[in-house]
């Protein structure tokens, strides 16, 4: 190597143990996952157009290729599913070098792998234009182990050893061919293979790895750094190195749990910080030791295995993980059973994959019916089950023993019996009792009854009871016990769910059931029902129609039937209450409104004489022909013609309540007699049903005329009817119409009868001017004489007027005791002066007035009043008690006496003479009628 090249120099120097364990490692050929390079670098332009490819990765799984997926922490580049890094849209590169880290993942176990692409942005300068692409560095798959993600479960498996000499020169001849196309490496003097430390070293620390040592450093001092995860970067200062004599040291345990590599940088320059070498690259592995145990995912597991399964059916898989290097012997679990409860009917009725996990029976003769549940221990061992150096957990494995239908259902009874009256729906008559000894309320219990015999005509079916699971033999076709006094039925019960395979259906599972029919009382019936019977109206009463008789369904009991009416709307029929013979009571007439449709109904009652006594109706129709009973009537009643002869006419019909052919056509004439009749008026025939009536003569005067037609039908023999027809002829104006004045004429009113009712009209006028001046006079007279009182004012003893009639005092709850005097007067002595009520009694001693005249003369009248009002206006206490008080009406019948002492009934004052009352105007009538009446 000649001299002042800047070849690095590096020596590597590891302890003994390192270098014991490394000669140990056998130089086997193993699958590793992983990517091909951990770090890619790639030259690119500082313009990037959007989807521009700029390097491909390469990643190798043992597995293929199917479940890999790419992610990058990147939001400019992104990986495709080849490995393709492409740009995501269009970038200019601001820096000289862009970093970002490549992320494979596997979809199916979860591991990760990550592996750093560095992008450097060519130079414009001529010191670097004979660049033509930037050099992956690094070596092969086989060469390297993975690098994977600390955070992530599981972590690498097998770690790599140093590269045989083989491997070297193959390494070499790459590197010589990506120079021959026209990558260039960096410059270095020999790559140092992958430094391996065992995890959980005991020290004593630091510890050393490796010495780097740069040719240079004969001519000027150097110092030397490593950069990196684990030296400058978190987790800080796990390496560290001696600037002046380059030794690189691990300062504590490691784990590789925690990290399983490390991926460091030497650099290498003056004492003036200028760069002496380039950066060499140091990868360094934690071996794995077996110091985890293996961890079952749970530790019950649940599953389950048919009844009845052959060996070698699976039932379920436990899984557990250990966290070491899976692809050593230290993370290698393998299963095994521990114990199986209950032991029965075999210890060994399962067994496991010691490498799957898949727990498999591997005895026959699963019966839930005895075993229904199993409790299996699971064993799982790292060191590929090695029970003597091998790390162990275990874990409990519930195995339910699912029901199959292997047993079939069975009667608990050869023979069953059951009654049922007749001619009852829906009866439980029997209840049918099995065994199951499958799982209940599944399918493979549930019961389901047929009847295979005994019922052809389809009376019984069979339900199952949800919770007992019984059978419940049931009427749903009512039984005759005159057809049949008993069944013998042959039922038979299965399953919802079908046998199993091999399971043949028992003996047991038919049984007989023996139904008795009892014989309960029937009703009779009526066998033509309803009954149409053809008869003509009119007939005479007793005539016998038809015997309309009931059949008594009950044969082997001796009854007597009895019949009587039950509906005759008429009351035109009798019925024998013996033999059912029905005759008529009265003629039976078609056009009574009882007949609809020609049809007469009535319905009979037919009852027996049980115990209790049962009884049925029958309906008898009676179909009514008609016969010519009903002569035909004329229409219209009344009509109106013109007074002289014209093409107005008077149309004409008849009707008739029988039916054809006792009907039209109709045969419309005038009477001979009274001979005016056929002299004025004229009957033109029209068709079968109308004719026209028509004047004969040029004018007949107006007025109203009866005009008699007879009227024939067609039926044998015809009947006849004369019916008048009120015709009121007017004059008539040029349209025919009735005028207004001649519509007067028609109706007879003469000029006679209009000069009467024109006095009438005056007459009415006169007397209503004769009241109006007699009700003036009465007035002026009212106001000639000044009463004493005026009438509006004197309402004392007056008739007075109310807008409520009032019901009287017995249907209102009044409390009538307010109206009388009372006993005890404290709460009006307790009263103070002014407060009192108007209609109180005064309290204390009365005052004193003048005694009012036992007969006054008529004359004075006046006064007496007078005096009695100035008594009441100079009473300083209250209101005099016999003064006036206004009161609802109180009804008829009132328990309450007169609230007035001025009651003429009792004033004694029936020997004066109060005629003199009449005079005084309308208001003291009825005083003069009440004093001066006498006797009345």
């Amino acid at each position: 190597m000649p001299a002042g090249s800047g070849v690095l120099l590096l020596l590597l120097a590891l302890s003994g143990a390192l270098r014991a364990h490394n000669g140990d490692r056998t130089a086997r050929e193993t699958c590793k996952a992983g990517f091909s390079e951990e770090d890619y670098t790639a030259l690119i332009s500082q313009n990037i157009p959007e989807g521009e490819k700029v390097l491909k990765v390469t990643f190798s799984s043992c597995s293929g290729t199917t479940g890999t997926q790419y992610e990058t922490d990147s939001v400019d580049f992104k990986v495709g599913a080849d490995g393709t890094v492409f740009a995501t849209r269009e970038l200019q590169i601001p820096s000289a070098e862009v970093a970002f880290t490549v992320t494979a993942w596997d979809r199916q176990t979860a591991e990760r792998w990550d592996a750093m692409v560095r992008l450097l942005v060519a130079q414009t300068s001529s010191a670097h234009s004979g660049r033509q692409a930037a050099p992956q560095k690094g070596r092969t798959a086989a060469e390297r182990a993975p690098a994977r993600s600390p955070s992530t479960t599981p972590r690498p498996t097998l770690p790599p050893t140093p590269p045989p000499p083989r491997r070297q020169q193959q390494q070499q001849q790459q590197q010589q061919q990506q120079l021959a196309r026209g990558l260039r490496r960096q410059k270095r003097d020999w790559v140092i293979p992958p430094i391996n430390v065992p995890e959980n070293s005991r020290g004593p620390f630091p510890q050393q790895l490796v010495r780097i040592r740069s040719d240079k450093d004969n001519d000027i001092p150097i110092r030397y750094s490593v950069t990196g995860v684990g030296a400058d970067q978190p987790p800080m200062e796990v390496f560290s190195i001696d600037s002046m004599s380059g030794r690189m040291y691990v300062t504590r345990p490691m784990d590789r749990e925690e990290r399983a590599s490390y991926h460091l940088r030497a650099h290498a320059v003056d004492m003036n910080g200028n760069k002496v070498e380039n950066p060499i690259d140091l990868y360094i592995y934690v071996i794995d030791m077996n110091d985890n145990r293996p961890e079952f995912l749970s530790q019950v597991y649940n599953g389950s295995v048919d009844e009845g399964s052959k060996p070698g059916t699976y039932v379920m898989t436990v899984t557990a993980s250990d966290a070491d290097d899976s692809a050593t012997a230290n993370g290698m679990v393998h299963y095994r059973v521990v114990a199986q409860s209950p032991p029965s009917p075999a210890q060994n009725m399962f067994t496991i994959n010691s490498e799957t996990g898949d727990i498999v029976t591997v005895a026959a003769g699963l019966d839930r019916e005895k075993v229904q549940q199993y409790t299996v221990i699971v064993q799982a061992t790292d060191m590929e089950g090695n029970l003597n150096y091998g790390l162990s957990n275990t874990a409990t494995a519930v195995i339910m023993v699912t029901d199959v239908n292997d047993n079939p259902p069975e009667f608990t009874a050869s023979t069953y019996v059951g009654e049922v009256p007749e001619n009852r729906v829906g009866t439980v008559v029997a209840n049918l009792t099995v065994t199951d000894r499958d799982q209940p309320h599944s399918p493979n219990w549930n019961a389901a009854y047929r009847v295979i015999s005994g019922d052809p005509s389809g009376h019984f079916s069979i339900r199952t009871d949800p919770v007992t699971n019984e059978g419940m033999v049931t009427v749903v076709k009512a039984v005759d016990y005159e057809l049949n006094r008993a069944f013998m039925l042959t039922v038979m019960v299965s399953n919802q769910a079908p046998l199993a395979s091999g399971i043949q259906m028992s003996f047991q599972s038919t049984a007989g059931v023996t139904i008795s029919v009892m014989d309960v009382n029937e009703a009779p019936y009526f066998p033509s029902n309803h009954k149409l019977i053809r008869l003509e109206e009119g007939v005479p009463a007793g005539t016998v129609l038809t015997t309309f008789s009931a059949v008594d369904p009950d044969r082997f009991m001796q009854q007597a039937v009895r019949y009587s009416k039950l509906s005759d709307p008429a009351n035109w029929l009798r019925i024998n209450a013996s033999n059912g013979q029905v005759t008529t009571a009265a003629a039976l007439d078609r056009e009574s409104l009882y007949v609809r449709n020609n049809v007469y109904e009535a319905t009979f009652l037919a009852a027996d004489n049980g115990a209790p006594p049962a009884s049925g109706t029958g309906t008898l129709q009676i179909y009514l022909i008609d016969i010519n009973d009903n002569a035909p009537e004329l229409l219209p009643k009344e009509a109106q013609i013109c007074e002289r002869p014209s093409l107005d006419a008077v149309n004409i019909t008849a009707a008739d309540a029988d039916a054809d052919p006792n009907v039209g056509p109709y045969v419309f004439e005038l009477p001979s007699a009274p001979a005016a009749v056929r002299r004025n008026w004229t009957i033109t025939r029209l068709n079968g049903d109308y004719a026209q009536l028509s004047l004969r003569i040029l004018y007949l005067e107006a007025g109203v005329y009866d005009v008699p037609i007879i009227v024939t039908d067609s039926g044998n023999p015809p009947l006849s009817n004369t019916s008048v027809i009120k015709v009121k002829v007017c004059p008539c104006d040029e349209n025919g119409d009735c005028t207004a004045a001649g519509a007067v004429a028609a109706a007879g009113l003469g000029t006679g009868a209009l000069v009467a009712i024109l006095l009438c009209i005056v007459l009415l006028l006169t007397l209503v001017l004769l009241f109006v001046l007699w009700m003036r006079r009465r007035e002026k007279e009212r106001h000639a004489k000044q009463l004493l009182i005026d009438p509006e004012d004197d309402v004392r003893d007056n008739i007075l007027k109310y807008d409520e009639e009032g019901g009287g005092e017995e249907d209102q709850d009044y409390d009538l005791s307010q109206l009388q005097q009372p006993e005890a007067m404290e709460h009006v002595l307790s009263k103070a002066a002014g407060v009192r009520r108007v209609d109180e009694r005064p309290v204390g001693a009365e005052p004193q007035f003048p005694a009012r005249p036992v007969g006054p003369h008529p004359g004075d009248i006046g006064d007496f009043i007078s005096e009695g009002l100035r008594a009441a206006d100079n009473d300083p206490t209250a209101p005099p008690y016999d003064s006036l008080l206004v009161f609802d009406y109180e009804g008829s019948g009132s328990t309450a006496g007169s609230v007035s002492s001025l009651n003429s009934s009792s004033s004694g004052s029936g020997d004066h003479d109060y005629d003199y009352l009449n005079d005084w105007g309308p208001r003291f009538r009825k005083l003069a009628d009440m004093y001066g009446g006498g006797e009345d």
